[in-house]
């Protein structure tokens, strides 16, 4: 059985006292793939570092919400920066998505910022569509504006929206613009109400689990530093409520980001 956490952060300053220890110990787990995801420019020179270091581990490029830099003409810099990375790097494929992307509008209460947010979004759709790649969606109290940019934005590759949150519209008019379901740890709190039923809104070739490692560690794990390794908790949650094997879970999930990130080996 092999499970494929699509999203974690092993770039993360948390991992700076192990993390080769538990990028081994991740492998011998049964996570035998794992995306360390991109969300700042050092972020993804520090997922590139990784990806190209181990054999199994893939990295995405881009600028998050949150990682907005402070004023317009550095945001527009590093955004130019990332599109640099992705045209030296795409070689080696091992970035196989610009994200993570979207708007998150929690903590920007600044509406010229959120205004920024959107253009760094939409330009970064750009991105994806010049070099083939699928996107890594980010939204936080953004949703409305979200599915506009997307309905209005071209996104030839389509993507993931990532540690997706449990609202019903956002899940289902994202299934219905073809993009993929990305459930982390929240779906195993015990808080968690809309689980189950956001669970069985995903049909089986849309839904990826992930970890977005070091937060948000699943139950029974909650309050510990997350990683790859947990993956399988938010799988057994998946399993339960559809009914299935976990090993139908891990293979599902598995075969669905080998498809949205163009893997072949």
């Amino acid at each position: 059985m092999e499970f494929f956490d699509n999203h974690a952060h092993l770039d993360d300053e948390k991992f700076d006292i192990d993390r080769e220890e538990i990028i081994e110990q991740i492998q011998k787990s049964g996570v035998t793939k794992f995306v360390s995801a991109g969300y700042s420019l050092e972020g993804t020179l520090k997922g590139i570092e990784l990806a190209q270091k181990y054999e199994y581990i893939y990295t995405t490029a881009g600028i998050s919400p949150n990682d907005i830099p402070q004023t317009e003409e550095e945001m527009w810099k590093n955004i130019e920066e990332i599109n640099n990375l992705v045209k030296t790097y795409r070689e080696i494929k091992k970035i196989v998505a610009i994200g993570e992307i979207g708007l998150d509008y929690h903590w920007e209460e600044d509406l010229k910022r959120r205004e920024w947010q959107k253009e760094a979004f939409k330009e970064q759709i750009k991105i994806a569509n010049e070099n083939n790649l699928p996107i890594v969606i980010h939204t936080r109290e953004a949703v409305m504006d979200t599915l506009d940019i997307l309905k209005n934005n071209e996104v030839k590759n389509r993507g993931i929206f990532h540690c997706c949150p449990l609202n019903r519209e956002l899940v289902k008019e994202a299934i219905k613009l073809g993009f993929y379901i990305s459930l982390a740890g929240p779906i195993t709190f015990k808080n968690s109400k809309n689980a189950n039923e956001i669970i069985g809104m995903i049909p089986d070739n849309r839904f990826l689990i992930e970890t977005d490692s070091p937060y948000l560690s699943p139950e029974p794990l909650r309050g510990r530093r997350n990683d790859p390794r947990n993956v399988k908790y938010i799988a057994q949650k998946i399993a339960e409520v559809k009914g299935k094997t976990l090993e139908e879970i891990a293979k599902i999930t598995y075969d669905n980001a080998m498809t949205i990130y163009k893997i072949n080996n």
